[in-house]
């Protein structure tokens, strides 16, 4: 497939569209705290693109809290949930870049977040009616670095994951997108910068939601069957 054949572009949610990396590693180490373990350094970026069952098993059995999986993924839901109703967390651009790209092409949501809090930040944003496809983690089999929210998104689109594109700003969220084999355009978050060798699978990166024009999307069409900037 040469020439441009970008048909469809598929958004990360936590750290591109909503400023909550920081409230997620907030919750997180209060529930830690409420039960007396102390956080380990490699927490925060270990549980980035984890799934719900995933994070929850981690703060059980590599943590130490002391409770049922399913008690630990709803108490942090649940304050997630309590602060983006008091203020949702959108990172400057988000609304404009979902508009400005779904004008063009079919949109499609790849997210760590569970079901409840995808449905909860695109209704309050306004922005559902924008994304043919949504899909959490929660609902696949394995969250990012698995590949497999991606494939499923993309099936779900009707396109190749070669004709598609993901915009993507965690290791684990960059890693899940280049294995389906998506283009991937990295908009790094500054709190939470991705590592060296996970940014190299991107094939464009951007430091804000602003730059990630119509004219940008298109010029990352795979050419002679590679990605422009993929090495």
């Amino acid at each position: 497939m040469a020439g441009n054949v970008v048909h469809a572009v598929i958004f990360d949610l936590d750290g591109v569209l909503v400023d909550s990396e920081e409230l997620w590693d907030v919750v997180r180490r209060g529930v830690v705290a409420e039960a007396g373990r102390p956080w380990p350094t490699e927490a925060t970026r270990a549980m980035q693109g984890m799934s719900t069952a995933e994070w929850s098993a981690y703060l059980i059995d590599t943590v130490g809290v002391p409770a049922e999986a399913d008690q630990v993924a709803a108490t942090v839901i649940d304050r997630l949930a309590t602060r983006y109703d008091a203020r949702l967390p959108l990172i400057p651009g988000a609304v404009e870049v979902v508009e400005r790209l779904g004008r063009r092409w079919p949109l499609g949501l790849a997210s760590s977040s569970p079901r409840r809090l995808i449905d909860s930040v695109l209704e309050s944003a306004g922005l559902a009616h924008r994304f043919q496809v949504s899909l959490s983690t929660e609902e696949v089999g394995a969250g990012k670095p698995s590949p497999e929210v991606y494939q499923t998104v993309v099936q779900r689109l009707g396109v190749h994951p070669l004709q598609a594109i993901a915009i993507e700003d965690s290791s684990n969220g960059l890693r899940s997108a280049a294995t389906a084999g998506l283009g991937v355009l990295a908009v790094p978050h500054a709190a939470f910068p991705p590592s060296e060798d996970a940014l190299a699978l991107a094939d464009v990166v951007v430091d804000s939601l602003d730059e990630i024009t119509l004219e940008l999307v298109e010029s990352m069409g795979r050419r002679n069957g590679e990605w422009p900037g993929r090495r």
